[in-house]
This record gives structure tokens, C-alpha cells and sequence, in this order.
């Protein structure tokens, strides 16, 4: 059970609703995190997450969209776009076309998906803290 003042101080730090804090979070990693006055939380993910993303395009992974006919695909589309920013980024500088025949092509895939469930999950953290469940 959260503590009452934990439930305060997350909605006094949320001054931005919701919705909004959940959108940026996603859109930029930490960025959610930052709006609420958890600095060192919003840097470390924010690093993590970059890194990992940046690992994965040069390890030559593949910014996997959905295909018909292959519902996996879908999953890893939704993993793929949770990356926010980043994804968009890449995408318009062509990035992540992926190299099947790299050997580093699983691993920067491994990257790339991990990175975007990252942030997808930093999301349940915002709700959490905002709601007051967290207390630090």
C-alpha cells in the first residue's frame, strides 16, 4: 500500500496531465521521467536506452516493421516503435535497413527491440509514480 504522502508527492510533481507525461515518456526516453523531478532516474534511462539503440543500428539490426502474414512481426513492430524519437530519427536517415548476412545482425536486433521495451516499461513507471504506488 502506497503511503499517502508518496500519493501527494507524485501528483504535485505531475503537473503536466497524464496522458501528456505518458506521450512525451515514449516519445523521449526519460524525458517523463525528468518532468517529474527524477533527474538521475531520466539521465540513466535516457543513456540506457540511447545507447542501446545506437548499439543495435550499428550492429547492422533491422528496424523491423509489420509484414502480412507474419504476426510476430507485429510484436516486434510495437517493441521496435517504442523506442519513440530515435526510431523516427532512423528512419528518415535510413537507418536500420538491417544486414541479414551480418553476424551482428541478431544481436543489433536484440539491441534495437530491447531498447524499445525499455521505454515502453519506463511508461508503467511514470504511471506508477504519478499515481503515488512508487516511493522512489
Amino acid at each position: 500500500m502506497a503511503d499517502p504522502r508518496s500519493v501527494t508527492e507524485g501528483r504535485e510533481a505531475a503537473q503536466l496531465p497524464l496522458s501528456l507525461l505518458l506521450a512525451l515518456g515514449w516519445l523521449v526516453p526519460g524525458l517523463g521521467h525528468l518532468l517529474l523531478r527524477r533527474r538521475l532516474r531520466a539521465a540513466v534511462f535516457f543513456g540506457v536506452i540511447t545507447v542501446s539503440f545506437v548499439v543495435g543500428i550499428f550492429l547492422q539490426g533491422e528496424l523491423i516493421l509489420p509484414q502480412p502474414g507474419d504476426p510476430l512481426s507485429y510484436v516486434a513492430a510495437i517493441a521496435i516503435i517504442g523506442n519513440g524519437v530515435p526510431f523516427f530519427v532512423a528512419k528518415y536517415l535510413g537507418l536500420g535497413h538491417g544486414v541479414v548476412t551480418s553476424a551482428a545482425y541478431e544481436f543489433g536486433n536484440t539491441f534495437l527491440l530491447t531498447a524499445g521495451m525499455m521505454n515502453l516499461l519506463l511508461l508503467l513507471d511514470i504511471h506508477e509514480i504519478v499515481r503515488g504506488h512508487k516511493e522512489w
